[in-house]
């Protein structure tokens, strides 16, 4: 267990290693001089330009300012705003609770509602139920996050007057926007739980539970759903990860605080070290996500604890 737990650390180390290196070199071979941006609508010479690329360390090599955003990350030093001069970590840290209850609110309703429907169109398999959860679970998958997002501002704000449809204040001004990533979100949950159960309810211990008279309802959402939860839980941490980038659009359809509209101002305005921050702070959270995943199939089935 001690050991598999190291591995997994181990390979998380070398994933967020090798985004910190696409991160920084994607955005470093985008056309387009930060230092202009930041001098535009101002009256310089080349000289002043020059000084401040300078000053910024943006007249070295690709490979020693790699080498220096590297370094800074390792210190916890993710640069500061071309645009404000403020230190990156903290105005992702201040932006950050938004964006995570956003997140986790978007993922609950996707897991619950995902594992519900996934669960009734494997019960009720050829039905109608089944069909309705299929119908479901492919509107799901072929929606666009911003279209279901002004789908529900249209329904629920404009025409109900329900839930606020801007803003970030209060917990029914979440409702909306979380429905949004959640309803996305469970469209491959539906899909990927019901094919588990289908399997799962094939199984020679399932037949022997039947067999040994246990009830039904017993056999399916305690056994059946156990085993078939294990393929799910891949999808679900990947949802997750999703679902944090959906929040980008999230945020900016709903005018909600968060680092989405933090990362959406930041390519706006070309601040490279804000986008670099965001992306890569974004990066290291959905590999924890993962890393927490792969961690719990060792809690849910003892099969993979007698592997490893």
């Amino acid at each position: 267990m001690a050991g598999a737990v190291i591995q997994r650390l181990l390979s998380s180390l070398l994933v967020i290693a090798g985004a910190s290196f696409l991160v920084f070199f994607i955005l470093y071979l985008l056309p387009g001089d930060p230092v202009l941006m930041m001098l535009a609508g101002t009256t310089f010479t080349p000289e002043a330009a020059a000084n401040l690329r300078h000053q910024l360390g943006l007249d070295q090599s690709a490979l020693q300012q790699f080498l220096r955003f590297a370094g800074g990350l390792l210190q916890g030093d993710f640069g500061k705003s071309l645009v404000s001069d403020d230190p990156v970590l903290p105005k992702i840290l201040s932006q950050f609770p938004a964006t995570a209850a956003l997140t986790l609110a978007g993922t609950l309703i996707a897991v619950v509602f995902g594992i519900w429907l996934g669960v009734l169109s494997a019960v009720h398999r050829g039905g109608i139920i089944d069909l309705a959860a299929r119908l479901v679970s492919l509107l799901g998958i072929s929606m666009p996050t911003f279209w279901s997002g002004i789908l529900l501002i249209l329904i629920f704000s404009v025409q109900l007057n329900w839930f606020p449809a801007l803003g970030s204040d209060g917990w029914r001004t979440l409702v909306l926007p979380a429905a949004a990533l959640g309803l996305v979100g469970s469209g491959f949950i539906v899909r990927m739980v019901r094919n588990s159960m289908l399997e799962v309810m094939n199984e020679p211990f399932i037949t022997t539970l039947r067999a040994k008279g246990l009830p039904e309802r017993l056999v399916m959402y305690r056994h059946a759903l156990r085993s078939a939860l294990i393929p799910a839980l891949t999808i679900i941490g990947i949802q997750i990860g999703e679902l944090l980038a959906g929040a980008v659009v999230i945020e900016t359809v709903f005018s909600r605080q968060g680092i989405g509209r933090l990362l959406a101002g930041a390519i706006t305005a070309k601040d490279l070290p804000v986008v670099q921050g965001v992306i890569f702070f974004t990066a290291m959270v959905y590999v924890a996500v993962n890393l927490l995943v792969d961690l719990s199939y060792t809690l849910i089935d003892p099969r993979v604890r007698r592997t490893q």
